[in-house]
């Protein structure tokens, strides 16, 4: 039984992180679904901005939108204020008497979260186009463009861009990416040869107005309305040219706090979309919604039974104990990896990989165990640091 427990586990952790991954390579390879871009036409869009104590970074953030290479007469930003109290509104109201495209403020009393400022924004855009992004986003001043020119294809209905880690002055931290965003930035590459990617960004993200569905306050937009997109039959693609760029989360604590939040709202939205992952409706992208997001969330249980047969056949010699050895040195390194992190140090990919690995399904989780008690998030506090 532990053997067949070992190998069972093996199978689906190696399908989760490698197998699906190929699979769609070559579905990719065999089935290619281009998307036709143009940026021969501007369309008139709506940058929507959910702000909440943000007055370290929402100048900052605007001052971004306005240098932006798009027509003036042809942006809009709409700030929704939800009941901050620290000067976020005045900040705003300061940068829109002098903005050369139109900047309006709306405040959110008593506070509702971000989905809840996202549907009240979304009745007063003006924009075929709206883009979505946080308080603290900073877009390459091409980022823009590189989104709109995807809606050329009418199938398209939703796109997402590229985030990369910079330092405080604005510059990349080595190439950008984690090894962990390598990964998915490849996939997400291969998910849009295929048809729609599964999961976005949430801080650099376009979509047609039309295809906007209201929300209910504790659903995370980021994860639903790309689903509600692919349920009205259009694709939601990803733009590796618009970049998002970011300051990287030096603080483990901090990272693992905004994974469990994520994972959380995530498994309430593949609750409310399960019908997604229903194959007689559209078995291909089922198939991904499953193998992407419902089985890499629940990736702990798979690791954990196979902690467990390890240890238990390791006495047996061979394989087994090579194992539970090779099991032992992946756990150490991420402890490393953590130590070193809390002390300061950069992290080759050799500490980074581990680390990052057991920080995700942690939080996985711990998020499921708080899905299954019923919580929820609805209201979110800015980042730290």
């Amino acid at each position: 039984m532990m053997q067949f427990v070992f190998w069972l586990s093996i199978v689906l952790l190696f399908y989760i992180y490698f197998g699906y991954p190929l699979a769609v390579k070559v579905v990719a390879s065999v089935r290619p679904k281009p998307v036709q871009k143009s940026d021969r036409d501007l369309p008139k869009v709506s940058i929507l901005i959910a702000a909440y104590n943000e007055a370290k970074d929402i100048e900052d953030t605007l001052r971004n939108k306005l240098e932006l290479d798009y027509p003036g007469n042809q942006l809009e930003i709409l700030v929704i204020s939800d009941e901050s109290d620290d000067g976020t509104d005045q900040i705003v109201e300061k940068v829109a008497k002098d903005a050369a495209c139109s900047i309006r403020l709306f405040r959110q009393v008593p506070r509702q979260g971000k989905t809840s400022g996202l549907n009240t924004l979304n009745q007063n855009a003006t924009g075929e186009i709206l883009l979505f992004s946080d308080a603290n986003s900073r877009w390459d001043t091409q980022a823009l463009r590189m989104l709109v020119r995807n809606f050329n294809d009418p199938d398209v209905g939703y796109v997402t861009g590229k985030m990369v880690y910079v330092h405080q002055d604005g510059s990349l931290i080595g190439d950008g990416c984690s090894a962990y965003m390598k990964y998915e930035n490849w996939l997400r590459l291969q998910e849009t040869k295929v048809g729609s990617v599964v999961g976005v960004d949430g801080g650099i993200d376009a979509m047609r107005k039309q295809l906007y569905h209201p929300l209910r306050a504790d659903q995370l937009p980021d994860f639903v309305q790309p689903l509600k997109v692919v349920e009205q039959g259009y694709r939601v693609v990803y733009e590796p040219e618009a970049l998002l760029k970011e300051e990287a989360l030096t603080d483990g604590g901090s990272e693992f706090s905004m994974r469990v939040r994520v994972s959380l709202r995530a498994l309430w939205a593949l609750k409310d979309m399960k019908h997604l992952m229903n194959p007689v409706n559209n078995s291909l992208f089922a198939w991904q919604m499953i193998s992407h997001k419902l089985l890499r969330y629940g990736a702990f249980v798979p690791m954990v039974t196979l902690a467990l047969a390890t240890l238990y056949l390791a006495p047996k010699a061979g394989i087994y104990t090579l194992s539970a050895l090779g099991y032992v040195a992946f756990v150490l390194l991420a402890w490393q990896g953590r130590k070193k992190e809390a002390g300061g140090q950069a992290l080759s990919p050799v500490y980074s990989i581990p680390y990052y690995f057991m920080l995700l399904n942690l939080a996985s989780y711990k998020a499921c165990v708080a899905f299954f008690r019923g919580e929820k998030k609805v209201i979110w506090n800015p980042r730290k640091g």
